[in-house]
């Protein structure tokens, strides 16, 4: 949710955190603040609104330079968006500022014991009794790290949590349970943020932050306990993407960049996944071929579109790992008595690596003793921590909030996941596995075929900016993808959508259909001949009542164009690997079309890009 910056070393800390700020503003971008530590003194600023309030305030009245400061990007929680609720908080002395990512679940008894000793709290906010709680305890004596360790052991929920001390002037301190938090590791200057985009253009350096754990910021080094204050073991590593890749490149919007590098993206997901010996390798699996046998039954958890991915993943691992597999929303998963033992295998799904509802379901499949592997893009994340195996998908930063190419990602990493289990298990033979690889990698040909046709979509989303109402139908793997067009134009253009199984069209939703409604239909191949003509059915029926057809279809495929009002062709490729082309033209579609209705593509109002907290 929130972004994070903090900074300590030799250089103007006010620029280099704004920086990194506008390099997370799709985190969070209800308010924005900064804090500076410049002659003893603690200097906060914090506006409402979008960054750009922020530097224009910082414009008007520029604090006085310092070389230790933080800053924040909030989405809302405790509080309305306004200045008061605004990161830093402070305590009563000024002398103590802190800013947050997540949720105190205990924070209304935590300010009624502070208000209660005479603290005097201004704002709505959960985060504000942090900076009262360390008042306290710095008070008692001891440096901020000591106090926010012991602070730290009365809280409960997630948080991460940085702070700035003018007893400390040389020290950020930074905290972190269930919420992202990293360092980066620069020459005499250390970095920390929610997200490595912040400080990639300062180094590429970075440590990941394990649960429960406080680090020492300063620009001579860094030290990270945990929260009894034993030192702790910290895992460095090198982030193999650069400043480039965090920018728009020449796009108007984030969301067209990555679309654009879809291709890209997933050739990089297939790259050396192809052993010597011509078998299917994943490097990051770390399950044994024993344990992967011993498997009967798996469970695929993921949010949103990335649990779209696990729907179609469905349909994989069924076919080609002949394994029953069952796919939850992580939201509900750990509230139910699902069935896990020694032999479930729990697939996880999410982008970032930090999505707390995947995260909990995770845990609560641990304490089932079931096996685990996650499916993240977020080198240094949590997810990829608590899980048996990981396969990561190699997207690079993806800083819309609307997912395009993590989800195209993810559904090549659970194709991967499905035939490398056939593979252990010898459902599918080494050529057969081998083949389904190289049609895989003939893949970003296809979808870089898709996009140089994409203009008449474009068109057709702009003469529909006056519309209300968008219905998706598709059928197998087509389902899914009718799900993920409807949730990307509720998330861009704040329309009604909704998609449907089209064989559910006369179990109700048939009672939507009026006349020009329109309703994209997501047609299978030819090649499983029933449900093609099954759904060519469909399309018939809908617009006998009425409906404006939007047809989505394979080249060649002559026996929907009496049907389609508007045609859109995508190449043939196998039923099971359609989805990574048949996503393509509605990703653009409601990307063109929110546009049209001149919304903010990049960060829709009410959502962020990481959902930190349950």
């Amino acid at each position: 949710m929130c972004g994070i910056v903090g900074y300590v070393g030799g250089r103007p800390a006010l620029d280099i955190v704004v920086e990194g700020l506008a390099r997370l503003e799709y985190r969070g971008y209800d308010s924005a603040g900064v804090a500076v530590l410049a002659d003893g003194e603690l200097v906060t600023a914090k506006r409402a609104g979008k960054l750009v309030n922020l530097r224009n305030a910082l414009a008007e009245q520029p604090p006085p330079p310092g070389t230790l400061g933080m800053g924040h990007t909030r989405w809302a929680t405790h509080g309305v968006p306004n200045d008061r609720n605004a990161h830093p908080h402070t305590d009563c002395t000024g002398s103590v500022a802190v800013i947050h990512n997540g949720i105190i679940e205990n924070f209304a008894a935590l300010r009624g014991e502070l208000e209660e000793a005479g603290h005097k709290l201004g704002s709505d906010t959960d985060t504000e009794a942090v900076a009262h709680l360390l008042e306290d305890e710095l008070k008692a004596g001891g440096d901020l790290a000591a106090a926010m360790r012991r602070v730290c052991g009365r809280l409960e929920g997630a948080f991460t949590l940085v702070a700035m001390y003018t007893g400390d002037p040389d020290l950020v301190v930074g905290a972190r349970r269930n919420s992202p938090l990293v360092v980066g590791v620069g020459d005499g200057e250390n970095f920390l943020a929610s997200d490595v985009a912040a400080f990639i253009a300062h180094t590429r350096d970075a440590i990941e932050l394990g649960q429960d754990q406080v680090v020492e910021l300063r620009a001579s080094g860094v030290r990270v306990t945990d929260f009894e204050g034993r030192p702790a073991e910290v895992k460095e590593y090198h982030v193999d993407w650069d400043v480039s890749a965090a920018e728009k490149g020449g796009y108007d919007y984030f969301m067209l960049k990555e679309i654009a590098e879809q291709p890209r993206a997933v050739a990089d997901t297939l790259l050396g996944r192809i052993g010597t010996d011509g078998r299917l390798t994943l490097d990051e699996m770390r399950l044994s071929d024993r344990a992967l046998r011993e498997v009967d039954k798996i469970i695929v958890v993921a949010c949103g579109t990335s649990y779209h991915a696990g729907l179609i993943a469905k349909y994989a691992i069924e076919h080609w790992a002949g394994l029953p597999c069952e796919v939850e929303l992580a939201s509900e998963f750990r509230y139910r008595d699902a069935i896990l033992s020694p032999t479930t295998l729990v697939i996880a799904i999410s982008q970032s690596g930090e999505t707390m509802d995947a995260l909990m379901a995770v845990r609560h499949a641990r304490e089932q003793r079931a096996k685990i592997l996650g499916i993240c893009n977020v080198n240094g994340s949590t997810l990829p921590r608590e899980c048996d195996g990981v396969l990561y998908t190699h997207a690079g930063p993806e800083i819309a909030v609307a997912s395009t190419k993590a989800f195209l990602t993810q559904l090549v990493a659970v194709y991967l996941i499905a035939l490398y289990i056939a593979q252990v298990r010898g459902t599918k033979w080494g050529d057969e596995v081998f083949a389904m690889v190289q049609l895989l990698e003939r893949m970003p040909e296809k979808v870089d075929k898709v996009l140089e046709t994409m203009e008449p979509v474009r068109e057709l989303a702009r003469s529909l900016s006056g519309e209300h109402c968008v219905l998706f139908l598709g059928r197998h793997v087509g389902f899914p993808v009718a799900l993920e067009g409807a949730l990307k134009l509720k998330e861009l253009a704040y329309m009604h959508a909704e998609g449907f199984a089209a064989g559910e069209l006369k179990h109700g939703p048939i009672a939507l259909i009026e006349d020009g409604l329109p309703v994209v239909v997501v047609v299978p191949p030819r090649a499983r001949d029933v449900l093609h003509d099954k759904i060519v059915s469909n399309i018939q029926e809908i617009r006998a009542r009425g409906a404006r057809t939007i047809v989505i279809a394979e080249e060649g495929d002559a026996s929907v164009e009496p049907y389609a009002d508007t045609l859109i062709r995508v190449p043939a490729v196998p039923t099971l690997l359609q989805p990574l082309v048949t996503t393509v033209p509605l990703q653009v579609f409601a990307c063109e079309l929110a546009t049209a209705k001149g919304h903010d593509v990049d960060q829709p109002r009410n959502l962020a890009k990481s959902v930190t907290v349950e």
